[in-house]
């Protein structure tokens, strides 16, 4: 909107449908990365997306519940 550009121009430009954009809009995870890629080229926000995970606070909490836990030597096999 701040660049005064229709969704049909933004496709055109980006050379993808109308369909394939609110799909990307929508967080649709089938859309592929090098079209999000293209539009932000599109949009002048080449150097922006470097940005967009570089703070994933949850993202890490999630990785990090994964992790395996190290094992407490002696705490649970009786010796202690």
């Amino acid at each position: 909107m701040r660049r005064r550009m229709s969704l049909t121009e933004l496709a055109t430009r980006v050379d993808v449908t109308r369909h394939t954009l609110s799909r990307l809009e929508r967080g649709d995870l089938s859309t592929s990365l090098g079209v999000l890629a293209r539009v932000f080229a599109v949009l002048g926000l080449e150097e922006d997306l470097d940005l967009l995970a570089r703070d994933d606070e949850l993202g890490q909490r999630l990785q990090d519940v994964r992790l395996p836990r190290p094992r407490r030597s002696g705490a649970s096999d009786g010796d202690g």
